[in-house]
C-alpha cells in the first residue's frame, strides 16, 4: 500500500536520527521526471570520534566519495538537506529492522518492513580501514588467498579487493533498486534470489557476493558460478564447502551453459570480446531481471573497424590505432546498450572502479522493465549507425537467433 511521501520521509528522518538504534542507511535514485539528485547515492551511519558520536555521511559523485561527519545535534540539518534531494529510494538499517522506500510515479511511497532474525552488530569505529562493506578479516577473503592468516589484505591484492568493494557497492544499490520498483522479486529462505555468474574464474566476485548478499545485507541468495575450466569448477566448489556457503560451480560456455530454473540476476565481469555479448544474449533469454556486465577487451569491433573503409569525414578517427581501439571500445558498448533497450532493459553505462585500479572500469547496468525503447526511431539510428560504419554487432547476431 503506498501513503503520503511526507509522511514516510517522517519516518526515514525519524530513523536516520537515532544514533542509537541506526545501523547503516543508503539513497539512490531518482523521483520520476524529476532532475536528479547532486549526488548519485549517500551512504549514512553513526561512527565515534574523540568529539563524540558523529553522523558520517559519504556522499559519491560520478567519480569520488565525499565525507562529512556531523555531530548528533547538528544531524538533523544535515539529514533535511538529503531529504530535499528527491532521491528516489531509501534503504535503511536499523538494530532490529530493513526498511525499503521507494517513491512511485504519483510522487508517494511504497514502505516495506521487514523484522531481523537476530539483532545487527554495529560498528562505530571511524577507521576508514574498517570502513568497508565487507572487512579485510573477512574469512571469504582469507579462503580466497587475497588476505593473510591475521585477516590483513596483501599489498599485491589491494587492487582486487578495491574492485570486489566498489563492485559491492553497485550491487547492493542495484539490487536494492530493483527489489524495491518490483523489477525483482523479493527472495525468501525458500526461494532465495538465483544469481548466475557467467565466466567467473576464481570467483572472487561470485564468492564476495554471496557473503555480502546474505551475511551483511540478509538476503537469501543461491549463487551458481559458471566457467570453461574444469579446474576453476574443482577449486571453486572446494572453497564453497570451506566457507559453507551456497553456492554451485559449473563447467559450461556461456553460450551454452543450461541453468534450470534460469537465474534472476546475471554477472558478467570482464567476460572477454564477444564473451560480453553471449552473456548479455543468454541473459536475454533467461528473461533476468538484473544484468551487470563489465566488459573486457573489444576486438570484434575494433577488426572490423580495421577491415572496412572509413565513412567520410570520420578517417581521422581511425587513422590512429589507439583511437580506432577507443573508438571501438565506444562503438562495442554503445550498440550493447541500445541492443538491450530494445529487448526491454533500461541500461545504464556507468564506471565500477576507478581508472588507476584497473583500465577495464566501465559496467553495463541493465534492468529488465518491460518497456522496450524499440520505437522507429531508436531503431531507424541504430540501423544507420551500424550501415554507416559497414560493422555487424555480435549481440545482434545472438539475439536475433
Amino acid at each position: 500500500m503506498s501513503e503520503p511521501l511526507l509522511v514516510a520521509l517522517d519516518r526515514v528522518r525519524a530513523w536516520l536520527l537515532d544514533p542509537e538504534t541506526l545501523v547503516r542507511a543508503v539513497a539512490s535514485g531518482r523521483h520520476k521526471g524529476q532532475a536528479p539528485p547532486r549526488w548519485r547515492r549517500v551512504e549514512l551511519r553513526y561512527v565515534d570520534l574523540k568529539a563524540g558520536r558523529h553522523l558520517q555521511v559519504v556522499a559519491y559523485d560520478e567519480t569520488q566519495a565525499h565525507t562529512s561527519n556531523h555531530a548528533v545535534d547538528a544531524a538533523p540539518a544535515a539529514v533535511d538537506a538529503l531529504l530535499r534531494e528527491q532521491f528516489g529510494n531509501w534503504h535503511v538499517e536499523t538494530l532490529t529492522q530493513t526498511h525499503q522506500v521507494r517513491v512511485t510515479k504519483k510522487l508517494e511511497a511504497m514502505v516495506h518492513t521487514s523484522a531481523r532474525s537476530a539483532p545487527a552488530e554495529v560498528v562505530r569505529d571511524h577507521d576508514r580501514g574498517k570502513d568497508r562493506l565487507l572487512p579485510e578479516s573477512d574469512p571469504v577473503f582469507r579462503a580466497l588467498g587475497l588476505s593473510d592468516a591475521e585477516g590483513r589484505m596483501k599489498p599485491s591484492r589491494q587492487a582486487k579487493y578495491r574492485q570486489v568493494e566498489e563492485f559491492l557497492r553497485l550491487l547492493d544499490s542495484s539490487v536494492s533498486e530493483a527489489v524495491a520498483k518490483g523489477h525483482l522479486r523479493r527472495p525468501t529462505a525458500e526461494e532465495p534470489l538465483r544469481i548466475a555468474d557467467l565466466g567467473c574464474g576464481n570467483a572472487y566476485l561470485t564468492f564476495a557476493a554471496e557473503r555480502y548478499l546474505t551475511g551483511v545485507r540478509g538476503l537469501p541468495v543461491r549463487v551458481t558460478g559458471v566457467d570453461v575450466r574444469e579446474q576453476s569448477r574443482d577449486h571453486n566448489n572446494a572453497i564453497a564447502a570451506q566457507l559453507g556457503v551456497s553456492a554451485e560451480f559449473v563447467v559450461g560456455s556461456i553460450s551454452g551453459v543450461e541453468l534450470d530454473p534460469a537465474p534472476e540476476v546475471v554477472l558478467a565481469l570482464h567476460a572477454c570480446d564477444t564473451a560480453t555479448d553471449e552473456a548479455l544474449a543468454r541473459a536475454v533469454a533467461w528473461g533476468a531481471g538484473l544484468v551487470l556486465a563489465a566488459p573486457c577487451c573489444h576486438h570484434d569491433i575494433a577488426t572490423q573497424l580495421r577491415t572496412t573503409a572509413t565513412p567520410t569525414p570520420y578517417s581521422m578517427l581511425t587513422r590512429d590505432g589507439i583511437l580506432r581501439e577507443r573508438l571501438a571500445d565506444t562503438l562495442t558498448d554503445g550498440l550493447r546498450s541500445t541492443l538491450m533497450r530494445t529487448q526491454g532493459y533500461r541500461v545504464d553505462v556507468v564506471q565500477f572502479v576507478e581508472s588507476k585500479h584497473t583500465p577495464r572500469n566501465t559496467l553495463l547496468r541493465a534492468v529488465r522493465t518491460g518497456a522496450a525503447d524499440a520505437d522507429a526511431s531508436v531503431r531507424g539510428e541504430y540501423d544507420e549507425l551500424v550501415a554507416t560504419w559497414g560493422i555487424s554487432p555480435r549481440l545482434a547476431a545472438l539475439l536475433d537467433a
